[in-house]
């Protein structure tokens, strides 16, 4: 009796554990996840709003926690409610760039419910005189 008992116990767990492997989860996946402004002129450089997308490619709900700009990056919307697999979000943010000769480096931190908490998202670029 006690063996059976053992043996039905390690059946619902192997079940458990193979049914928990198959789901993958949250997943976040940027359109791109690098947008490089190439080379700018000082005169041309301004404030620029930007809206990235991304997709849960995961088979659960991806609920993004908290989404935070570096320096001269404000965030100005973010989906708070829970994006379904399969569906689409946008993150719309507006950054500044000096207009003075300097290498753009951006980034936009993305923490979640998915796999990987963390994502992060880059602008890159350089700014140069003309």
């Amino acid at each position: 009796m006690k063996n059976l008992f053992f043996i039905t116990i390690a059946i619902v767990l192997g079940i458990g554990t193979a049914i928990s492997q198959e789901s993958e989860g949250a997943v976040l996946k940027f359109e791109k996840e690098i947008l490089d402004l190439g080379e700018l002129y000082t005169d041309e450089v301004k404030q620029t709003k930007l809206d990235i997308k991304f997709t849960n490619d995961g088979d659960n709900p991806l609920i993004l926690s908290n989404v935070r700009g570096c320096c001269g990056t404000r965030i100005h919307e973010w989906p708070h409610e829970p994006v379904l697999p399969g569906e689409e979000g946008t993150i719309k943010i507006e950054y500044r760039i000096a207009p003075r000769p300097q290498k753009i480096s951006r980034t936009i931190t993305v923490t979640s419910n998915a796999e990987k908490s963390t994502s992060v998202f880059r602008i890159t670029g350089q700014v140069v005189e003309r």
